[in-house]
């Protein structure tokens, strides 16, 4: 598939089912860049997708596709435009793998393998000399082998020869040099030959059956948007692909079916499903000017949605886009494996060639039990499945997340995020619903109630912040009037906002930010500048009564109104904490995390209560954005890898400095999709604790299937020189097993799901 792209160049995405490990991408790669002309290249062997970026005017893509097929690879699918981003090309092909050629091939050469068993073993007799080749005398049996190694290695020895066309230096190669290796060695290891070609295609096929599974877990996500939609045009309902709507039609949506488009409900009510996005399994409840996603579906209702983004641009599309993204982000032990790998191959050739021409030259021993052994390292040389096992499960987590509405955007933030010492939180719109409402109205002096929400409302007017709203809400729930319309406004960044009206410079803020301006707020006085107020001087109000120490007591927001010499009066907004808040907090403790600290702009009273009743260890109050920065680098001279959890907004500061930033409520808004590390899909904090403990245990897979495979290997190496290993053990257990093993190890983590890890 391709596109064309700026920058006089094109790009062509292939789907390459068969390039399912990083050696294959290897060799790929070098064949890729034997073509004049091409230039970047992403090769991702979990999703078998190869996207090569090349000049036109050079090559074609007739010849990046010869390339990849002269490699040895089987190029799938038709050219198109890689911005559509089918089934294929986002994800590779789906494998009829127990019926493909190789596989049929298997099997006959499978048949002649039990054959001549059975005939060398069980019907001696019908076992005679039948031919002789180059002075070795051939047996019915021996033949039966020789039909095996001709039938099941074709297809080995084949894609040996492109790697050593290739000059690589994977498995292929080394499985040709040893089944040609037994078949040399006579008859009587034409048996070893035949067995070492049978087990290996029969270990491939597996490899490439767990492989595909994997690759099922991300076709799964494109399966989530419907192909078509029911659209009205003219006055009628049309039915067209889901591809063609336009930004601003008008799309039906009936009870049962999934919402094709991202748009706003401009008629009907209904319960939408919206688990595929954001993993919340209670429906929420869908009514006219809501936000609904593409992919969420109707349970009971009938809806008229307005298509707010293309089909190509809709939340889902975002998240299937960053989850084929995510695979390309290499994870530290990923790299590690790589760096290994390139080591651990050559080692066990030259131990090979060792083993095989050691003993005879040294001690004079006979040369072909040796080269049988030889034949055995060379087997125990693959190192796919130790290579495999980190790519697979990382794939496995990544996707069990998307499905559970946490999208990761590599595997790198999935194992940083597995290690995390502390945890940070913002408090609105994380411990907190964010759903500000004005609780307390305290004028001062002469001033009514009235007099105070007028003002509040008419500097609020202009701000986005959610304070803002709510005391817009209450000033229009007590019908104050007209709220005066300010100029010269001006945002304080964490303290408030100053703008005029009514002839004067009015502000709004936090204590703090009153004190700057010189008030004694036990008082309720402006303090003259460079003196004080005496104490026969104070006058009596709400403040100096405590009502400001009352409302941060009770965890309140205290948004203070007045001039640069009067106040006006307070205003106190709450915010309900999140049902569940605390229990995430003590389940992210018990799972390992050693410090969770809540970090919040609001005044110490407030922050305090809300730490109690949430059970943080630690808080900090009255923060501004670069002082949040500053918490979080304190926190990682202490606890190293840290983590910190915002709105991905108005936290941008703090959760960049992070060593993984969390955006919460990330449905439908691009920046915290794009810019967060993690972003949790809904508003629900308790995908926190599982976020956690899926990359701690992913991590732990991981270390699991990279431990037990260079174990295996290790043992079967020790073993070789000491004749306890054979062939078919090395196959078996060294290369079929633990790719088996590794695999199902690491779609273990693919269905997973958060209340798994809590009961």
């Amino acid at each position: 598939m391709s596109d064309e792209s700026g920058g006089g160049g094109r790009s062509v995405r292939l789907s390459v089912p068969e390039m399912d490990c990083p050696s294959c991408a290897g060799k790929v790669e070098k064949a890729l860049r034997s073509v004049d002309g091409v230039g970047e290249t992403d090769l991702r062997p979990t999703m078998g997708v190869a996207t090569v970026r090349f000049d036109p005017e050079r090559t074609s893509e007739a010849e990046i596709r010869g390339a990849v097929e002269r490699a040895g690879y089987t190029v799938e699918g038709n050219d198109g435009d890689a911005e559509e981003g089918d089934d294929e090309a986002a994800f590779g092909s789906p494998r009829a793998v127990w019926s493909s050629g190789r596989a049929k091939k298997t099997w006959v050469g499978a048949v002649f393998l039990v054959a001549g068993l059975v005939v060398e073993f069980l019907l001696a007799g019908l076992n005679p000399q039948v031919a002789s080749v180059l002075g070795y005398p051939l047996s019915v049996s021996s033949v039966l082998y020789l039909a095996t190694v001709v039938v099941s290695g074709g297809p080995i020895i084949r894609s040996g020869y492109y790697s050593a066309r290739n000059r690589s230096l994977d498995i292929d190669f080394l499985m040709t040099v040893a089944i040609l290796a037994a078949a040399l060695l006579g008859q009587r290891y034409l048996v070893d030959a035949a067995v070492l070609a049978v087990l290996y295609n029969v270990a491939e096929l597996l490899e490439d059956y767990s492989i595909d599974r994997a690759r099922d877990s991300l076709r799964e996500l494109l399966e989530l948007s419907p192909d078509e939609a029911t659209v009205r045009r003219d006055g009628a309902e049309v039915v067209v692909p889901a591809e063609d709507v336009a930004v601003g039609e008008t799309v039906l949506v009936r009870p049962g079916e999934k919402i094709p488009v991202d748009g706003t409900v401009v008629e009907g009510r209904s319960a939408v499903d919206e688990s595929p996005i954001t993993g919340e399994s209670v429906p929420a409840e869908k009514a006219e000017g809501d936000e609904v996603y593409a992919g969420s579906i109707t349970e009971g209702g009938y809806l008229e949605v307005e298509a707010t983004a293309d089909a190509g641009e809709s939340t889902l599309s975002r998240i299937i886009e960053l989850v084929q993204e995510a695979q390309s982000r290499d994870t530290e032990m990923e790299r590690f494996v790589d760096r290994f790998a390139g080591y651990y191959t050559p080692v066990i050739v030259a131990l090979a060639i060792l083993t095989a021409v050691g003993p005879p030259l040294a001690f004079g021993e006979a040369w072909r039990p040796w080269a049988i052994r030889g034949i055995t390292f060379l087997v125990i040389g693959c190192p796919c499945a130790f290579v495999i096992s980190t790519p697979v499960a990382v794939v496995s987590a990544l996707t069990s997340a998307a499905r559970n509405g946490v999208l990761i955007e590599g595997g790198d933030h999935l194992e940083a995020m597995g290690s995390v010492g502390a945890l940070a939180l913002d408090k609105t719109g994380t411990l907190t619903k964010g759903e500000l409402a004005v609780t307390d109205v305290v004028a001062l002096g002469e001033h009514a109630e009235g007099d105070v929400l007028r003002r509040a409302a008419g500097l609020e007017r202009r701000s986005e912040h959610p304070i803002a709203a709510a005391i817009l809400a209450r000033a229009d729930e007590a019908g104050v009037g007209d709220v005066p319309e300010p100029s010269e406004f001006e945002s304080l960044s964490g303290r408030g906002i100053r703008a005029s009206f009514d002839g004067e410079t009015y502000y709004a803020g936090t204590p703090a930010l009153f004190e700057e301006l010189g008030f004694d707020l036990a008082r309720a006085r402006r303090v003259p500048d460079g003196g004080a107020v005496a104490a026969d001087e104070a006058e009596p109000s709400g403040l100096a009564g405590g009502a400001l120490a009352d409302l941060e007591r009770d965890g309140k927001t205290v948004v203070l109104v007045g001039t640069a010499s009067e106040l006006v009066g307070v205003v106190g907004v709450a915010d309900e904490i999140r049902p569940g808040a605390a229990r995430a907090v003590e389940r992210l403790r018990d799972l390992g995390v050693e410090h969770v600290v809540m970090l919040t702009g609001d005044n110490e009273g407030t922050a305090r209560a809300i730490a109690e009743q949430v059970g943080v260890d630690d808080y900090g109050a009255e923060l501004l954005p670069a002082e949040k920065v500053d918490a979080i680098e304190e926190l990682q001279a202490e606890y190293e890898t840290v983590a910190m959890v915002g709105d991905g907004i108005n936290d941008a500061p703090a959760l960049a400095a992070a060593d993984v930033g969390v955006a919460m409520g990330a449905a439908g808004t691009d920046t915290a999709i794009e810019t967060a590390d993690v972003a949790l899909m809904g508003d629900e904090i308790g995908k926190l604790p599982y976020l956690y403990a899926l990359s701690n245990r992913a991590n732990r897979v991981v270390r699991q299937n990279v431990g037990a495979s260079l174990a295996v290997k290790a043992l079967l190496a020790a073993g070789v020189p000491l004749g306890l290993v054979s062939v078919a053990a090395a196959v078996v257990v060294g290369d079929m097993g633990m790719s088996l093993g590794v695999t199902g190890n690491a779609m273990r983590l693919s269905r997973i799901r958060p209340d798994d890890l809590f009961d």
